[in-house]
């Protein structure tokens, strides 16, 4: 064990300045004269984006892409996404990574936002539940994470510049909320600081939150290291607790060393700064396991498994899914020959193979014709392509369409303007539906689309950015082989205009209100009673579930009490399959305004048909707490609250009442 402080010690004043940034893009510096060595990082969320030394030109060396966050959220599946983790921190041990850069747990507020794929949820019980996993699953493995991008980081548009200008309760019940239980249940290694400033002050030099909230309230050990670029005042940065500034910034090292000498700095703070920077370097020198391998075709079939166990069914009318391997299909659409698996920026892996569905579906004996339908790279098709789409429509019992965003669409460094598909899409589907009754929709999209012909095909998949096996997932899907479970982690409202931040998303200038305060998503949608095209937690099976026997352990408690809930899940139907329990507290309405109801807990059991499983839940204080600004402090009020079993977050299946008194 390194003795830090003695450590500490021995180095210059001009050596501990430096050590709060970068030796360049991916690597921390070291200090050789004295021993300290350096750490190295690496993207992204869903796979390893490793740079390879060996070569000159620095090429990316090809890793397992997984499926990104937009679609493993869906799974709904904590053992998975720690299952995940697992294995992405077993390929860093064997790519020599010390700390992978994620996951993303910010909110989704708007559909808009170009980096929603690498984001869990519009909810921020599901993405701290998620992201506690997937942290955990990393760090078993001897390898550091970094939580990102704390915090409130929602758009792309001036993300250098913004201020996310939000109000204090809905700073903790929504933007702050999925941070915090990873925090105090994860241990995240490093948490990255965000681009942007909240309320008017960057995210990096925010003290309030970075040394006030996250370390001294929820009590975080870790390093807190800035979003590449995002700091803007070094001195600054150190003040608030961000340790580690990168990639390289030597020029104003200098800075930070004049800050000390004239007092403007104290060097405690920065002391405070290179002692948890050292604490990394231990950690992750004593975590190294020199000679790691790791087996990239047991990974990529992983990779198949979660994107199989992500997918959500969003039509299937007359059962029309899963279809016969002895029918004659037609699979229409260039994803289906080379799926768009994952999205642009920073996350963008280089994957080892890509599994297409039309390549997972010969491989398994089944009779397939096929025809592109449009240009995959623009999303535009001709009189040709589509003629060409309409043939092979014809000549098949079913048709597979393969339709989606074009990878210009959405990626980090910008936000899309509309929730549209590309017209040649929409147009692609009315003619394909018009040519056999018995088509079936797949969606790839890293975030919400409109759908303004939901009613012409008979069946609708969405299979999201599912990663380099993700056309082998969809076929697995399409014919049976797997039943779909996955359930929407996001709502798909009717139209852009519907969503509640739809007048102020982009902001004024530098300043980005968000006026709908708590209600983001399904908390908005479902209080204000407005439609949407698909409800957060919505997806169907191909056998029935059904729930009964809800019991309390109590019908009266005071907010210290904890609250045991049982329910009963049988498989009514005739398939082995997954269901997706989702628990929502809905308080009576009382002095603070609240959503009609709020996801709680939720649990994914798989039941054989006829197969019966009594799922629990565990109900503490903050399960029903809201934020009180006045006080600044969790608050319960007394009163009636719903326990709700819902099938989403619109259907209630049952509901029991509890008193807070």
């Amino acid at each position: 064990m390194t003795d830090i402080k003695k450590l500490l010690s021995e180095l210059t004043l001009e050596e501990k300045a430096s050590l709060t940034s970068g030796e360049d893009f991916w690597f921390t510096k070291a200090v050789e004269r004295v021993g300290i060595g350096a750490v190295r990082t690496s993207d992204g969320p869903h796979g390893i984006r490793a740079d390879d030394y060996s070569r000159e030109d620095h090429a990316t060396m090809p890793a397992v892409c997984f499926p990104a966050a937009v679609t493993t959220a869906s799974s709904f599946d904590r053992e998975m996404l720690r299952e995940l983790g697992e294995e992405l921190g077993r390929e860093c041990q064997a790519y020599g990574v010390d700390v992978l850069l994620g996951p993303g747990i910010n909110i989704k507020r708007s559909p808009l936002c170009g980096r929603n794929f690498e984001y869990f949820s519009e909810d921020p019980y599901l993405a701290g539940q998620l992201g506690e996993q997937f942290v955990k699953g990393v760090q078993s493995q001897g390898v550091g994470t970094s939580l990102k991008h704390f915090f409130a980081n929602s758009q792309e548009t001036r993300r250098f510049t913004s201020s996310s200008d939000i109000d204090e309760r809905a700073i903790r019940e929504i933007y702050l909320a999925a941070f915090e239980n990873v925090v105090k249940k994860a241990q995240p290694w490093t948490v990255m600081a965000s681009y942007n400033k909240i309320n008017g002050t960057h995210s990096t030099a925010n003290r309030c939150y970075i040394d006030g909230v996250l370390r001294r309230e929820w009590g975080y050990e870790g390093l807190v290291v800035s979003d590449w670029g995002a700091t803007h005042d070094r001195v600054g940065a150190i003040e608030a607790g961000t340790d580690l500034t990168m990639p390289a910034e030597k020029h104003s090292d200098r800075w930070i060393v004049d800050a000390v000498r004239s007092g403007r700095l104290s060097e405690k703070a920065l002391d405070c700064c290179c002692e948890r920077i050292l604490r990394l370097v231990e950690k992750a020198e004593q975590n190294r396991r020199k000679g790691a391998v790791c087996d990239k075709e047991a990974a990529h079939r992983l990779a198949r498994k979660f994107a199989a166990n992500s997918l959500v069914l969003l039509k299937n009318d007359g059962g029309l899914l899963p279809l016969n391997k002895t029918d004659k299909v037609a699979f229409i659409g260039a994803f289906a020959e080379r799926p768009r698996l994952q999205g642009g920026g920073s996350s963008h892996i280089r994957e080892t193979e890509i599994t297409s569905a039309l390549e997972a579906a010969r491989d398994a004996g089944i009779s397939v014709v096929y025809a592109a339908g449009y240009d995959r790279e623009s999303g535009e098709t001709t009189d040709v392509l589509l003629n060409e789409a309409v043939e092979a429509a014809r000549s098949a019992e079913k048709a597979v369409l393969f339709i989606g965003l074009p990878d210009s669409y959405e990626s980090e460094g910008w936000d899309r303007r509309h929730m549209r598909l590309p017209e040649a899409h929409n147009r692609l589907v009315s003619a394909v539906c018009t040519a056999n009754p018995n088509t079936v929709v797949v969606l790839h999209n890293g975030s919400p689309v409109e759908m303004p012909w939901i009613d012409e095909p008979k069946a609708v998949l969405e299979a999201y950015l599912g990663g380099q096996a993700v056309g082998g997932a969809v076929v697995d899907i399409l014919f049976g082989d797997v039943n779909p479970s996955g359930r929407l982690a996001e709502s798909f409202p009717k139209r852009l205009e519907d969503n509640p931040s739809y007048l102020w998303y982009f902001g004024e200038g530098d300043r980005v209100s968000y006026n709908e305060s708590i209600f983001v998503g399904y908390r908005y949608y479902e209080t204000k009673k407005q439609d949407v095209l698909f409800p957060f937690g919505y997806g169907l099976s191909y056998t029935e579930f059904e729930c009964s026997n809800l019991k309390l352990d109590r019908s009266g408690m005071t907010e210290d009490d904890v609250l045991n809930v049982s329910v009963d899940v049988k498989n009514v139907g005739k398939t082995a399959g997954k269901e997706v329990v989702q628990l929502y507290v809905a308080p009576e309405k009382g002095i603070a305004i609240r959503p009609v109801r709020e996801l709680k807990e939720f649990a994914k059991v798989e039941l054989k048909p006829g197969e019966t499983e009594t799922v629990k839940f565990c109900l503490s204080r903050r399960a029903f707490a809201h934020w009180n600004a006045e006080s600044h402090d969790w608050e319960v009020e007394r009163g009636q609250y719903g326990i709700q079993i819902c099938k989403n977050a619109h259907e209630v299946v049952l509901e029991e009442k509890v008193r807070i008194f």
